[in-house]
């Protein structure tokens, strides 16, 4: 099963059958996908499933609805095993950004880590979940595939937020605060929180 966030709410995709109590199910084959996120976007599903049999199949089929956009980013840890978080719009959140020509998405992770928050000295440590959200540019609603990797960091100057990238601020968090700042973060951040261990 995908969990794909739409507004902060659950777009979940499945392919089991579940008897409706507090959301609403659509067969992903035959659905008019812009109407379920538009009226997501609204408020008026607060979360929904969509259903294909096939598992393997289904997040294909999604793409095939609504244009993708494929991103690359970070949870970097300093020596002190503290996280790397920027605050922007309101929220903390997770430096990240939109792959460019050319780019393995290692490389873009890397890139728009350093980019927007000034850390340099990054190194992958390993591969973690990707995650979806689908959000509106110029119009349109597309669907932003994230892929994360977990980074260190002998980084000892300051981070300096991405100004032109809306970045208010960029600070290394410990433990204690990371679990203040993911109530005022978005559902995706969190599950990267939920199968990382926070502390060490």
């Amino acid at each position: 099963m995908y969990k794909v966030f739409v507004n902060d709410k659950p777009l979940f995709l499945t392919n089991q059958i579940v008897k409706e109590t507090d959301f609403q199910l659509f067969l992903l084959e035959s659905v008019d996908i812009k109407q379920v996120i538009v009226k997501m976007f609204q408020n008026k599903i607060p979360k929904a499933f969509l259903y294909y049999p096939d598992e393997k199949e289904i997040m294909k089929k999604l793409k095939a609805k609504i244009p993708v956009v494929k991103a690359g980013g970070g949870l970097v840890y300093n020596k002190k095993g503290e996280v790397l978080f920027i605050f922007r719009n309101g929220k903390w959140d997770l430096p990240k950004g939109g792959i460019e020509k050319r780019e393995e998405i290692d490389e873009t992770a890397i890139r728009e880590v350093e980019e927007e928050t000034g850390v340099t000295g990054l190194k992958i440590v390993q591969k973690l979940q990707k995650t979806y959200h689908v959000f509106k540019r110029n119009g349109r609603y597309k669907l932003k595939v994230t892929h994360w990797f977990e980074m260190k960091t002998d980084f000892d100057g300051i981070p300096k937020g991405q100004i032109e990238e809306g970045i208010e601020k960029v600070a290394w968090l410990k433990p204690d605060e990371i679990k203040e700042a993911l109530t005022n973060s978005y559902e995706n951040i969190k599950l990267l929180f939920e199968t990382e261990k926070v502390t060490e």
